[in-house]
């Protein structure tokens, strides 16, 4: 028979976004608790609405196993008295052990006891540390209530802790854990009992909860879909992921209710509505058959009640807001295209880009001397789409809908450039240069938004370290604060460039940066604050490769000047992980590391002198090194030709002859061979272990 623990935790209406993250936690928690104590289980699920938190433990071992262990006691001068009688001291080791003294046996010059330890119970272990995991749970705004010190994300309201069919003494806060939970709120069925774990979810569900969130997602697609197409209607899911986890962590027994608004807010951009929608409202966008928008929406309600007075107060309800968000947008929108795109780029001298680094309008301006460096960098010949789309790809933040809706910003900037008779491409890069919008998303399709896109990332992040030089390091980008995103940003810049392989020095590009902001502000900038951007950029690319190569490949690039040339860089990084991986490559990178240590700090001027070999060691390593071309990443697998020669010179050979001239010449034999593994990569920074 399978042994299953279930644990309940029942609260007041968690926070959606620290729900999946709770069920994260709490998996690792139990499974840590788990193997420390050596017992084994099958699996462990986690389910979970915007009431409750619960854990299932399946196939649990139910008792340790019984251990006999090895004790060490006492040295044998401190455990044998004069007359080689066990001491109080090792009296003392043996009682303290359950053993008796005629147990105690010599070994290695002490006394040991062979000591056997009872396993506990899994119900004593989970008993001990249930609430004490629980509060191991981490997550933003955690609240204390009543008279409780100890904190969590919400009021506790009920537990439940069940090994198989027993309930455990179980007490968090001053709620006891019983075998009893309530349903929804709502439901006519407020409290049900769980009679053994596996029933937990099925049970749930006569109260109207479905506590699987796997299951209650599912479901809301289901219902969605099936709804609207009751009204012809359909649903694309693709693009709103966000919306459903979020809908799915707020409800415990969703039902969908389908509502409209006047079709005249459909003149308004669909981007628009559907932020409106899908990010204010946490609506689900409906699309007729053709593809175009509908004035329909659905709204996935958490109810139990079927009545029609419920369902109608619930539909009147949200087309009172969404009519009233969207009457706004459309007076914005009306408003905004009363003039040309072009027209609101002096409203940019208002709006502060970032304190001490001017205006919106002065970045702007910074954008297109970069935008225009840039496409020169990259041969280029007509800029002309190029400083358009630079000139206006700002514009759109003075307008009055971005103003109200700022994750708009391009999406709009698009819109009124075609309105305003832009040129398709220029509008696109307007949009686009603000991609990538997350880790995962696209980037600029086209060379006009790349380029832009370049140029405005590399702007704020040059703008970030001038202006937080010296003391003000600490507001740096850092693990916790990341100041205009910059570390988004530099990601940015890396993709574009490489996924679209263009030839770009970004160390010329940050220069020129550098220069631009410098002299507009009179900024005086540290002699290491430009080596920092590099460095910082550097941490980006790591992160970026960092599962595709490995970390030596990546630590003995790093100084090969990425930034010079991304894709090319990236070719040298693959070639030296594909090497260290070769099969023979820790005794290949033992020998490179014992030329590499010699030489260090012990450089040579002049030629090797032929004459002053005294072995056959020295001149057969100096014909192999003579006879071989130079050494590249694309023919990084020559240097094996050296190493054999090498090994053999370091067994015969000792470079550091008493005699300063055959010393000098060996070690210009070696300092000739360091520069040629120096030109592939630093291969001291590869482990030989």
């Amino acid at each position: 028979m399978e042994n299953n623990f279930l644990l309940e935790i029942l609260v007041q209406e968690l926070p959606y976004q620290f729900i999946p993250n709770a069920e994260n936690q709490l998996v690792d928690i139990f499974t840590k608790l788990l193997n420390e104590n050596k017992l084994n289980f099958n699996n462990i699920k986690t389910y979970a609405t915007p009431r409750r938190l619960a854990l299932l433990i399946e196939g649990l071992q139910l008792n340790q196993e019984d251990i006999v262990k090895d004790v060490k006691g006492p040295i044998l001068n401190i455990a044998l008295d004069e007359s080689g009688n066990f001491s109080p001291a090792a009296l003392g080791f043996a009682k303290k052990n359950g053993v008796a003294s005629d147990a105690l046996y010599k070994k290695d010059n002490y006394i040991w006891a062979k000591v056997e330890q009872k396993g506990k119970t899994a119900k004593e272990i989970l008993e001990e540390n249930i609430a004490p995991s629980i509060m191991k749970l981490q997550g933003a705004h955690f609240m204390r209530w009543g008279y409780f010190e100890a904190k969590f994300s919400r009021p506790i309201e009920n537990i439940v802790a069940i090994l198989n069919n027993e309930v455990l003494n179980v007490e968090i806060f001053d709620k006891k854990a019983t075998n009893k939970t309530k349903g929804h709120r709502f439901s006519k069925v407020q409290e049900v009992e769980i009679t053994s774990p596996k029933s937990y979810v099925e049970i749930l569900k006569t109260a109207n909860v479905y506590a699987d969130p796997i299951e209650r997602k599912q479901l809301i697609v289901d219902l969605a879909t099936k709804k609207a197409e009751e009204v012809n209607c359909t649903i694309d899911f693709s693009k709103l992921d966000d919306l459903l986890d979020e809908v799915t962590y707020i409800t415990e027994y969703p039902i969908p209710v389908v509502c409209t608004f006047k079709e005249e807010y459909l003149q308004i951009p669909d981007i628009v509505t559907v932020t409106v929608m899908s990010k204010h409202q946490r609506y689900f966008p409906l699309y007729e058959k053709t593809g175009k928008l509908s004035n329909k929406f659905i709204t996935m309600a958490n109810f139990v009640g079927v009545d029609e007075e419920s369902f109608d107060n619930i539909k009147k309800g949200n087309q009172r807001v969404i009519s009233a968000r969207l009457e706004d947008g459309k007076f914005f929108y009306d408003e905004d295209i009363k003039t040309p795109l072009i027209e609101k780029l002096p409203a940019l001298k208002g709006m502060t880009f970032q304190r001490g680094l001017g205006t919106l309008f002065d970045k702007t301006e910074r954008i297109e001397k970069l935008s225009s460096f840039i496409a020169d960098e990259l041969n280029i010949a007509d800029k002309t789409d190029i400083l358009r789309a630079a000139k206006l790809s700002k514009a759109d933040l003075s307008t009055k809908l971005v103003f109200e809706f700022t994750e708009l910003q391009g999406f709009i900037g698009e819109n009124y450039a075609l309105k305003s008779n832009e040129k398709e491409n220029v509008a696109l890069a307007i949009k686009e240069h603000y991609f990538p919008l997350s880790s995962n998303s696209e980037l600029p399709s086209k060379i006009e938004g790349q380029i832009v896109s370049i140029a405005d990332k590399i702007d704020t992040v040059v703008a970030v370290f001038l202006s937080t030089q010296g003391d003000k390091k600490k507001k740096r980008p850092t693990g916790s604060n990341d100041p205009l995103a910059v570390r988004r940003a530099i990601i940015g810049v890396l993709k574009t460039v490489i996924n679209f392989n263009l030839k770009l020095d970004l160390e010329k590009v940050i220069q020129y940066s550098t220069d631009l902001i410098s002299k507009e502000f009179d900024i005086k900038v540290d002699d290491v604050t430009f080596d920092e951007i590099l460095t910082f950029m550097y941490g980006r690319l790591d992160v970026l490769y960092e599962k595709a190569f490995s970390y030596d490949a990546l630590a003995s690039c790093e100084k090969m000047q990425p930034f010079k040339d991304l894709n090319e860089w990236l070719k040298r990084v693959e070639a030296v992980n594909n090497f260290v991986n070769s099969k023979d490559s820790v005794k290949i990178f033992e020998t490179i590391n014992r030329v590499l240590k010699i030489t260090s700090g012990n450089k040579i001027e002049g030629k090797v002198d032929e004459s002053l070999f005294v072995l056959p060691e020295e001149k057969a390593l100096y014909n192999v090194i003579s006879t071989s071309p130079e050494i590249t990443y694309q023919s990084i697998g020559e240097i094996e030709r050296f190493i054999e020669p090498l090994n053999k010179f370091f067994d015969k050979v000792l470079v550091m002859d008493k005699d300063e001239k055959i010393k000098n010449n060996r070690l210009n034999l070696l300092n000739i061979l360091a520069e040629k593994f120096n030109s592939v990569c630093d291969f001291s920074k590869i482990s030989t272990k």
